[in-house]
């Protein structure tokens, strides 16, 4: 189960609006071991692409260099989809390479009528996919 406070769960959905109608992508950062999301750390997609989302490679090497100072991990990596369900798709599994992260997806589609955007998390293991129970918190 992943366990989130509003407050990140806000920012992950405004962050994925604000780029509709690209992909939005980004980490949500936690001290390492603990498990629990805290540091909200949107990033560039640097594909600016509707369907596709890459994070660029320098960004990318700065960002694990200073989780590594903080002595924190990435607990949650997420991106939004702009006109499919919240659902990794192929390339997303297979891009998928932090064994004990939540991978958040984001929809700024209706794609099943219940709205605008749906919300969802999965772990992502060895090309398996394994939906989880999302539990949103006013604090930890």
């Amino acid at each position: 189960m992943l366990t989130i406070t509003q407050a990140l769960y806000d920012q992950i959905v405004a962050h994925a609006r604000k780029d509709h109608p690209d992909e939005a992508c980004g980490m949500v950062a936690g001290p390492v071991g603990a498990g629990r999301p805290e540091r909200f750390i949107p990033m560039l997609n640097a594909a600016r692409s509707p369907t596709f989302y890459e994070f660029d490679s320098q960004d990318l090497l700065k960002l694990y260099r200073e989780l590594d100072d903080r002595d924190e991990e990435p607990v949650i990596i997420y991106h939004s989809h702009t006109a499919t369900e919240a659902y990794p798709s192929r390339t997303d599994i297979s891009y998928a390479n932090e064994p004990g992260a939540h991978y958040v997806l984001v929809s700024t589609a209706d794609t099943d009528g219940l709205g605008e955007f749906q919300f969802r998390s999965f772990r992502i293991l060895d090309g398996a996919v394994t939906e989880e129970e999302v539990k949103v918190v006013e604090t930890y």
